[in-house]
This record gives structure tokens, C-alpha cells and sequence, in this order.
């Protein structure tokens, strides 16, 4: 999966350096975009002594580290339109080779928008501060604290037999299925939410919900929480037309165009395909 990134070594471990140094990896963002330079065949992450030229402003705000290199987020570089260099989406990721820079980057992109998007205080409004002791935001008014936000959702490959249920989501391109997946809710257990998850995107009850794994997936700041579960094919599948084009089961050598094995959904299509 994408996070699988061995030999290479991502450590979240909080430890916030005094300053940055000319080894560590920039991540300074503009309009949602991550900024590049371009080394070889493939664009990838500066490093400070790439920078020396431009003027940091604002923060330096540590992330994580990869290969015992430390990542920082700037909030701003003196950066203008005639620099060499590239900007990038967080879907761009995906395509590059090295998964170590893919990760770091999908998981950076998370943490810029986490720390963006608390710069004041939900409780009173006043302007946060982000601390340097432990991956928080506090507010120096009333000491509302705040962590990254990793919301639950399950996902659950639907089998009977030689038979998997797969469903094509209305923001899938054409013929292209997955998994049924969804967040958990307030006050429900993770198979309770597989349940009805189910129960309301394909109309059908499960049995022998059993757990897989689970994969962090920055994209939508989730922890995806893989399932199996059993279900009889006789019953009558009654889609959620407000998520879902279709659904059908479909069976081994004959399945549609799927997620590839970055996400846990390709990984348990892969799994069942293989039997």
C-alpha cells in the first residue's frame, strides 16, 4: 500500500528543532500546491541549501523525518513567478517512483491543511499558537487545545464464495468499482458502522464481520479500517442512489477495473482475486 515505503524509515516522532538546517526537506506550499525542483527524471522535495537564496517568513513548523531527515513546513518563501521551479497537487503524488517522497509529501500536504485550517480558535476566536512540545495548537486565550483531525472509516469487502459485492460511486469514472467504505458515526462501534454502511449504500445485511487491517490515508485525513464480511447473494441489492451508480457481485477472473494495491480497497480486491 502506499504507506509501505521499507527500506526507508518515516518517523512521526514530534521533535522540533531550534532551527532548520541545510539538510532538511522544505515543504512550502502555494494556492494548496507543494512546491518542487526538478533532479533527474523526477521532480522532488528541496532541501535548505536549495533555498539559501530566498527569505523564509513566518514559521518553520517541524513534521516528521524520513531516513532521519527532518521535514519542515515555511509558511512562506520569496519565491516569484521567474523561479525555477514546480508546483504540485496532492494527487500528483501518487504517480511518483520513489514512495518515500510520495508519502512524505501526501502526508505533509495533511498536516499544512491541519495547521492552516486552525490558525484561530473554534472555541473564542482569539489567534492560535502552535506548540513546540508535542503536535498541538493551543489558544493562548482560553487553552482550547487542538490535534490533527484522523477521522474513522471503515471499508468492508463483501463476499459470498467465489463471489465478491463491488459498487461504482457517482464520482467513479465509467466502470470503475471499489469497495463499499464510509466514516464511522457518533456513538457506534467500527462493525456497527460496517453494518450500515452497507445496509444503506447496497440494501443488503452482513454477517462474520471480521477484521483486516487499517491504512492512514491523508488524501481525506482518514484511518481506513479494513473489514471482511459475509453476505448471502440471493438478497436483493437496493443501491443508495445519492452515492452509488451500481452494484453487483462479480466473481473471481472476471472482476471490473479497480483501485490499484496503493489503497487497502485494491490491496483486499487483489486479495480475494487471488483467492
Amino acid at each position: 500500500m502506499i504507506q509501505d515505503i521499507a527500506p526507508h524509515i518515516f518517523n512521526n516522532h514530534f521533535n522540533f528543532p531550534s532551527a532548520t538546517s541545510v539538510d532538511d526537506l522544505i515543504f512550502y506550499f502555494r494556492d494548496n500546491k507543494l512546491m518542487l525542483v526538478q533532479n533527474g527524471d523526477e521532480p522532488e522535495l528541496p532541501r535548505r541549501e536549495n533555498l539559501l537564496q530566498l527569505d523564509i517568513t513566518g514559521q518553520s513548523v517541524f513534521l516528521f523525518s524520513i531516513n532521519n531527515q527532518n521535514c519542515f513546513w515555511v509558511e512562506d518563501l520569496s519565491v516569484n513567478g521567474t523561479d525555477n521551479y514546480l508546483f504540485e497537487e496532492m494527487n500528483f503524488f501518487r504517480t511518483l517512483k520513489r514512495k518515500e517522497m510520495a508519502w512524505i509529501g501526501i502526508v505533509g500536504t495533511q498536516l499544512m491543511n491541519w495547521y492552516t485550517q486552525n490558525k484561530f480558535c473554534g472555541n473564542c476566536g482569539h489567534k492560535t499558537i502552535i506548540q513546540t512540545n508535542e503536535r498541538a495548537i493551543k489558544c493562548p486565550e482560553c487553552s482550547q487545545t487542538v490535534y490533527p483531525r484522523i477521522s474513522p472509516a471503515i471499508i468492508v469487502g463483501i463476499t459470498a464464495g467465489d463471489k465478491i459485492l463491488l459498487a461504482r460511486g457517482k464520482n467513479f469514472r465509467s466502470n470503475f468499482y471499489s469497495l463499499v467504505a464510509g466514516y464511522a458515526d457518533i456513538g457506534e462501534s467500527l462493525e456497527d458502522a460496517v453494518a450500515r454502511e452497507v445496509k444503506e449504500e447496497v440494501g443488503i445485511d452482513v454477517t462474520n464481520i471480521r477484521y483486516y487491517k487499517s491504512q492512514p490515508w491523508p488524501f481525506s485525513g482518514s484511518m481506513m479500517i479494513g473489514y471482511w464480511a459475509d453476505a448471502d447473494p440471493n438478497q436483493l441489492i437496493v443501491i443508495d442512489e445519492s452515492e452509488i451508480v451500481e452494484a453487483a457481485w462479480f466473481t473471481r477472473g472476471n472482476l471490473p477495473n479497480r483501485p490499484p494495491n496503493l489503497s487497502i480497497a485494491g490491496e483486499m480486491i487483489e486479495l480475494f482475486e487471488r483467492g
